[in-house]
């Protein structure tokens, strides 16, 4: 209970926090954008069995895999991709807190 409620409070308390504090006068639009990073998850749908509480997303699925998290770390640079590269970047590092409390 508590994993979870750590786990969806970083998914989507993150980028809130992230969107009010610095992207103060558009903060519903980057709210909006970086939470577009939950869409990740899709990748999900190629596991089987689909969910499996005891397993760490990170590195399993390819979405989650140090490749792809390289490549979101590499988009926070450009301007015109740091909206979603910050939603993707929140969204593994509230899938990492979440292995680690398993």
């Amino acid at each position: 209970m508590l994993t979870d409620l750590i786990h969806y409070g970083i998914h989507f308390g993150g980028p809130l926090l992230v969107a009010v504090l610095f992207y103060r006068t558009i903060w519903m639009k980057a709210f909006g954008i970086m939470l577009l990073g939950m869409l990740i998850d899709l990748d999900h749908f190629l596991a089987t069995p689909l969910f499996d509480p005891t397993r760490c997303s990170i590195n399993f699925h390819p979405l989650h895999s140090y490749y792809a998290i390289a490549i979101y770390v590499l988009l926070l640079f450009p301007k015109k991709t740091r909206l979603i590269a910050l939603g993707l970047v929140i969204h593994i590092i509230a899938d990492s807190v979440n292995c680690l409390m398993m």
